[in-house]
């Protein structure tokens, strides 16, 4: 009797499941009560509960901001600071929530006053500095003004992963950087990186935007860049410096974990991607499987023939 494969975890939280709890417990709610009519419990009670238990892992407290300022109704943070004013939490989620305000110079700039605000409000927490900076991602400031806030992140968490991914974005060339730029950058950044750190993966990870930038461009030979020594070299060094390591699973070890898997089987390396996607189970990303036609019938094809 044929068995029917488990379906694939492609949710935003990716395996964090006190968030997607909370977003499943907020879902009716928002959808069907406006906010909370008829309720004594505020919509907000759920967020503040999450982001209290999360403390100063600064890592998880960026991710769960992040999913969170994209899939609240903006009302939600409006509601959470006239109930309670001042709230720490509350002014950071509403700094996220603005980071890729469009719009009026006014707006863009009432934008970045949430960002400050929040980060006066919360002096030790690097989040409102992210939000900060993907404002002016979306806004292409110049990098050399962007550099600085990305400082301000790391000063205070120094090994930050989404920090270090943001300004990779950031200094990309679909971005608003340049191969080298961003190549530099990401050595750099997985050379400083203590043992066990997941900036291990960085150069991989800028590998693969290349090839990304490749493609849009529509040049030929984007794969050409897997067979380059120095890519093997990027792979070995992400696997003994990090995924081999006894290191705790980070707030996004899920992205980087398909990230790796990617990088191994556009390598040709069956023996050394086995593991890696027996970690990742059901939880795929869609960047880079995007990068390949049909993403998720693709990966299904490499995990399913990895783990054999």
């Amino acid at each position: 009797m044929l068995r029917r494969r488990p379906a694939l975890l492609t949710r935003p939280a990716l395996d964090d499941d006190a968030l997607h709890a909370t977003l499943a417990e907020l879902r009716p709610t928002l959808q069907s009560h406006g906010l909370g009519a008829g309720s004594s419990r505020p919509p907000w009670q759920p967020v503040a509960e999450l982001l209290r238990a999360t403390g100063r892992d600064w890592d998880r407290r960026w991710h769960r901001m992040s999913v969170l300022a994209d899939r609240l109704p903006a009302t939600v943070c409006e509601r959470w600071i006239a109930d309670r004013p001042g709230d720490g939490d509350a002014l950071v989620l509403r700094a996220c929530a603005r980071r890729a305000s469009a719009g009026t110079w006014a707006v863009v700039k009432e934008a970045e006053r949430a960002c400050l605000r929040a980060a006066g409000a919360c002096p030790e927490d690097p989040t409102p500095w992210l939000a900060l900076l993907d404002l002016m991602y979306t806004h292409a400031v110049p990098t050399r003004d962007a550099v600085p806030v990305w400082t301000e992140a790391v000063t205070r968490a120094p090994c930050h992963r989404g920090a270090y991914h943001r300004l990779l974005r950031y200094l990309s060339p679909r971005g608003h950087g340049s191969v080298a730029d961003m190549t530099d950058f990401a050595h750099q950044g997985a050379a400083c990186a203590p043992h066990g750190s997941p900036l291990a993966l960085l150069p991989v990870a800028a590998r693969v935007e290349l090839v990304a930038h490749r493609q849009r461009q529509m040049l030929l030979g984007a794969d050409g860049h897997w067979n380059e020594p120095r890519a093997a070299d990027e792979i070995e060094h992400a696997l003994t410096g990090w995924f081999h390591t006894a290191a705790a699973p980070h707030a996004e070890v899920v992205a980087d974990l398909n990230i790796l898997a990617f990088a191994l089987v556009r390598t040709h390396r069956p023996a050394d991607a086995a593991p890696v996607f027996r970690r990742i189970g059901r939880h795929m990303t869609a960047h880079p499987w995007e990068l390949l036609p049909e993403p998720e019938r693709t990966f299904l094809y490499w995990r399913d023939r990895h783990r054999r």
